[in-house]
């Protein structure tokens, strides 16, 4: 899995809404579908994102993530970046394929992650 947009190292925009969100675009050889349509299909998962994955300053209230595609499964993810207490400036955005119970999904052994970082501004 990897993150198409925005790419490592981009400034971007945030929207002028109160979410400050931006979409994320994600690529997996994995079926993107919404939680719990997966059925046996090993391949198959959601997105979770978060923003600067090494806290929690960007996380939903009450949730230990920013955002998540399980609602509607696809390769996009809304960032929430009005949920961290700064949103502009250098941000960490972090994937994780989860299964159908929101458990990582594990490759040898490791969580199926991405990263990149990027440099948010106010529009």
């Amino acid at each position: 899995m990897k993150i198409v947009w925005p790419p490592s190292g981009a400034t971007v925009p945030l929207n002028a809404d109160g979410e400050r969100a931006i979409g994320v675009l994600v690529e997996s050889n994995f079926k993107l579908l919404a939680a719990g349509q997966c059925g046996s299909d090993k391949r198959c998962g959601h997105v979770h994102m978060k923003i600067d994955p090494q806290g929690d300053s960007c996380n939903l209230p009450g949730r230990p993530y920013n955002s998540m595609n399980s609602d509607f499964g696809g390769p996009l993810i809304k960032a929430n970046f009005g949920a961290c207490a700064v949103p502009t400036g250098e941000h960490v955005i972090g994937v994780l394929l989860a299964d159908d119970h929101h458990q990582p999904v594990l490759i040898d052994g490791k969580p199926v992650t991405a990263l990149v970082q990027v440099r948010t501004t106010m529009p």
